[in-house]
């Protein structure tokens, strides 16, 4: 099994109940983040991602990952959220492997799939491609990339699969690292489609990202009228000016879908700027 080269770092945050929302699992009640290089970031990040976070709706998870910098910063690691549409990062990975396996490249329609669900977040190419792999090829694959805290939802939908902030780092990982579950080629295809996602689901983490920074992004949301509100869920990839750095953010309870957004872009550019200085 691949063993993530570099420690992966998560944060999660609880924030003042949707009224009418399920109640959340209670979480810790600040964050810890540490760094080998520079200690006084480390402290910085942890009070302004709380300060970011105070007062909100729901709740929030946050991993943030920069090895450069040997920063992590970790709470609560293991709560579970729907994933949404983020999923599809996974998926694409996942039908990456199986080819790799069977020594090809993808076929003309996977490509048009990967395409369509990454850039567009397409839920019929995700779901095209999520039956092409199955549910016990899906489960195969997470073990293999040590996403041990993901578990497919009973109804199969693969919108509604259990994730963790630590699994959605650790495929951000794998997809900036060299390691032996996904090619460097395969790395590139994801990260390249995450890089052209259209202008209007470019929100989330990538909100105060540095000028000149590359920016590779995929979101997922939803609400299922179930009294959870608003799944908003955001994964960046930044790189340049010679940082690179992941973060993850998944939220629920949120009142509304932009409400979502504003939470997940606080913490991102508290994250950003401070990284940044």
């Amino acid at each position: 099994m691949y063993k993530l080269a570099a420690a992966l770092a998560v944060l999660a945050l609880p924030v003042t109940a949707l009224p009418g929302a399920a109640q959340a699992r209670p979480a810790a009640a600040a964050p810890a983040c540490s760094s080998s290089a520079n200690p006084a970031l480390a402290q910085k990040l942890a009070a302004d991602i709380a300060t970011a976070l105070k007062g909100r709706q729901g709740t929030a998870a946050v991993s943030l990952r920069h090895p450069g910098a040997g920063l992590s910063c970790t709470l609560n690691a293991g709560r579970q959220f729907q994933s949404a549409s983020v999923i599809k990062v996974t998926i694409l990975a996942a039908v990456l492997r199986k080819a790799q396996d069977a020594g090809r490249g993808l076929t003309a329609q996977e490509k048009q799939w990967a395409t369509a669900m990454i850039t567009k977040s397409d839920n019929d190419s995700a779901t095209a491609l999520w039956d092409s792999v199955t549910a016990a090829g899906m489960k195969k694959f997470m073990t293999m990339a040590g996403m041990r805290g993901t578990t497919i939802d009973s109804s199969g939908w693969w919108g509604k699969t259990h994730i963790t902030a630590t699994d959605q780092m650790a495929m951000l990982t794998l997809l900036t690292t060299n390691n032996s579950v996904l090619t460097a080629a395969s790395r590139a295809y994801v990260l390249d489609l995450m890089g052209k996602v259209v202008a209007g689901q470019r929100w989330g983490t990538p909100a105060g990202a540095p000028a000149g920074t590359t920016v590779r992004v995929k979101n997922g949301w939803v609400d299922r009228g179930d009294g959870v509100g608003w799944r908003i869920n955001s994964l960046g990839v930044f790189s340049g000016k010679g940082k690179d750095y992941q973060i993850v953010v998944l939220t629920e309870g949120n009142s509304s879908e932009g409400y979502g957004h504003t939470t997940i872009e606080g913490v991102a550019k508290a994250i950003h700027k401070d990284l940044d200085s």
